[in-house]
């Protein structure tokens, strides 16, 4: 019987997702003599020719494409077993690896991994943050067994993971009582010309709040933007400006005394996606984080919608 040499075809998985040998190199500390010998090696044994170059960069052949689409099922499972055999030791509590992008403000990513901390069993909750691109990146290696984001993952990237829409709810804007009195004209017309923390140009929600704002001819002073929603909620309640909050999440963001809600609006939408490498979720915690989708807060989200 013929077997396969498990090493030469993660050589050639990590190749291929990476884009060249120099990159995987970094990634596998090898040098890149030592993985084109692996992959020459992996071609002879497979009597098929699995890359070819584009550039500078190598790209798999119709079999190569085959093949990886086998390494990513062979190192799921790999990794499925790792998980059941290492870090559930007998009375050792389940382990979830969270992955919970700048953007997404921390009360909502906190309302949707809690529900993993509901399993029969115990739970440990580890929680990573990053931008998206820095968490996909983790996710492809199984750092991560879940990626929590505000957008789905774009079909043009090279990892091949599947985005669970989790639900969405519409924007209040808030600020202090001292910012809030500064307000002149009914919302949201009080915006135009008013001090506006938002989040960067790179998230979903920052693009979906610029297009309301330009077809209500509303034009703030934009006092900040920031990456990290924690930060701009802070910003915003020592009074640096207004910020937007998600909509069904109000009763969390008002707990200084001297918070208002100087309006709200549906038109800009919060998304919330949960994000795997798994097409069939199996791991119980991440499971459950998935199935928050059906819990009343995003139901009466979408019935408001």
């Amino acid at each position: 019987m013929e077997w396969l040499n498990y090493h030469h075809l993660y050589y050639f998985w990590m190749v291929v997702r990476l884009g060249s040998i120099s990159k995987a190199s970094q990634e596998l500390r090898l040098s890149p003599p030592a993985i084109s010998a692996q992959l020459h090696t992996l071609e002879q044994s497979l009597g098929e020719k699995l890359l070819a170059r584009s550039g500078r960069n190598l790209k798999p052949t119709e079999m190569g494409r085959v093949v990886f689409s086998y390494g990513d099922e062979i190192f799921s499972l790999g990794r499925e077993l790792m998980t059941t055999v290492r870090d559930r030791p007998a009375g050792r509590p389940l382990r979830v690896v969270v992955g919970v992008v700048d953007g997404l403000p921390k009360m909502v990513a906190h309302w949707l991994i809690q529900p993993a901390l509901r399993a029969p069993e115990s739970v440990r909750i580890v929680c990573r943050q990053g931008s998206f691109d820095q968490l996909l990146s983790q996710l492809a290696i199984h750092e991560l067994d879940v990626v929590l984001a505000d957008a789905p993952t774009n079909p043009n990237f090279k990892l091949r993971a599947y985005s669970r829409f989790l639900g969405e709810c519409g924007t209040l804007f808030m600020a202090t009582a001292e910012v809030a009195k500064t307000l002149k004209n009914p919302f949201p017309h009080c915006l135009d010309g008013a001090p506006l923390l938002v989040p960067t140009e790179n998230s979903a929600v920052r693009r979906s709040l610029d297009a309301w704002l330009g077809s209500q001819g509303i034009h703030p002073v934009i006092k900040g933007e920031f990456q990290d929603y924690a930060l701009l909620r802070a910003f915003g309640e020592a009074g640096a400006g207004i910020f937007p909050v998600p909509a069904d999440f109000e009763g969390e963001v008002k707990q200084p005394d001297d918070l208002e809600c100087v309006g709200s609006t549906d038109e800009v939408r919060h998304l919330f996606y949960a994000i795997s490498v798994d097409r069939k979720i199996k791991h119980p915690a991440v499971v459950r984080i998935c199935n928050t989708a059906g819990l009343p807060l995003f139901r009466r989200s979408a019935d408001a919608a």
